[in-house]
């Protein structure tokens, strides 16, 4: 058989890029059966891997050699493995972990949004509906499991954010913040802690602030200056504080519905409070960005768009705000002032 010549660069450069769905589920399969808490107190052989993850040995080998070619785990050894220093946040309940991000992630509810993503193209619509059946946020309240899986993953991400944002901004100023469809009240846990003075309220629907009390983020020392306000932000935003927040909130919806969610919020707010959505940042032209990324997310999964600054000047002004300030939160994040024009 006679010599072939080598692919050119631009089409392997491409056919790499695919690579990244091949990745995902391997860091999936990884983070839902735990390998890295297993391999917390040191090495393991992926036989002895095997037997306490109830998986079969060489698969589960194979998954481990791919995942240490990727720089996530280490073989220190034929066939033995320990952590890295990536594979460190694959673990649970420690600082700056995504092991419930990537479970999210690679789940039914993420995933499957993303198998025709084609029609979300040609039609702007959600791929997510129509794999699921239904809206996504109706799936949510049908499945309490996935339903957890979301909430858990939503924590994660903001506590990745977090204490930048708390310290990125002057919230203590306002002396009462608000914020809107909060989820679990990570962030205003955040704030609060980083703004002594300040009082804090988490709006979000009732079935949410249920499993916020659950989990406990506003409680002990923060919980003389918090209270909890059941909230439905396209029927009415609670009014009551200075200073309102929302952090990747409008990029969930349609500038139709974002823009309603606007108008409840300005009837909220007095004519000397403020409005602050914490949103991505799009990044310069033909270059990289997380907002880019996330971008993708929102035409797969819920309809929405991250938006440039420009569009959302054009939104907020809309529903009667005008952007007055653009903070940055490292890179990827900024925080949008607007006050009551």
């Amino acid at each position: 058989m006679g010599a072939q010549a080598a692919p050119t660069a631009g089409p392997m450069q491409l056919l790499r890029m695919t690579d990244g769905l091949i990745i995902q589920q391997s860091l999936y399969a990884a983070a839902r059966l735990g390998i890295a808490d297993v391999l917390k107190d040191g090495e393991r052989t992926s036989a002895e891997l095997a037997t306490v993850l109830q998986v079969k040995e060489d698969a589960l080998y194979r998954v481990l050699r791919f995942l240490s070619g990727e720089g996530v785990f280490r073989e220190t050894a034929m066939r033995r493995f320990a952590n890295s220093t990536l594979s460190e946040y694959l673990r649970t309940n420690v600082p700056g972990s995504i092991r419930s991000i990537l479970i999210f992630r690679g789940g039914r509810f993420y995933f499957s949004s993303f198998g025709d993503f084609p029609s979300s193209v040609e039609t702007g619509l959600p791929a997510r509906e129509k794999a699921l059946g239904t809206d996504g946020f109706e799936y949510l309240r049908r499945d309490t499991e996935e339903a957890r899986i979301f909430d858990d993953a939503m924590t994660a991400i903001s506590a990745l954010w977090a204490p930048d944002i708390a310290t990125a901004y002057d919230f203590g100023s306002w002396g009462s913040l608000m914020d809107v469809a909060g989820g679990n009240g990570l962030l205003l846990a955040a704030i609060l802690s980083a703004h002594s003075g300040l009082r804090g309220v988490l709006a979000d629907q009732a079935h949410v602030l249920k499993r916020a009390r659950e989990r406990g983020l506003l409680s002990g020392e923060l919980a003389d200056r918090v209270q909890f306000e059941p909230a439905d932000f396209f029927q009415a935003v609670p009014p009551g504080c200075r200073a309102y927040i929302m952090k990747n909130i409008l990029h969930d919806w349609d500038d139709r519905r974002a823009r309603q969610i606007l108008l409840n919020c300005r009837r909220a707010i007095p004519d000397d409070g403020v409005l602050l959505l914490v949103e991505y940042w799009l990044g310069e032209e033909n270059a990289p960005s997380l907002g880019k990324t996330i971008d993708m997310v929102m035409l797969a999964v819920t309809g929405g768009k991250e938006r440039t600054v420009s569009e959302h000047s054009d939104l907020l002004a809309g529903a009667g705000f005008q952007m007055t300030r653009i903070i940055p939160v490292r890179n990827e994040v900024m925080i949008l002032e607007a006050k009551p024009a």
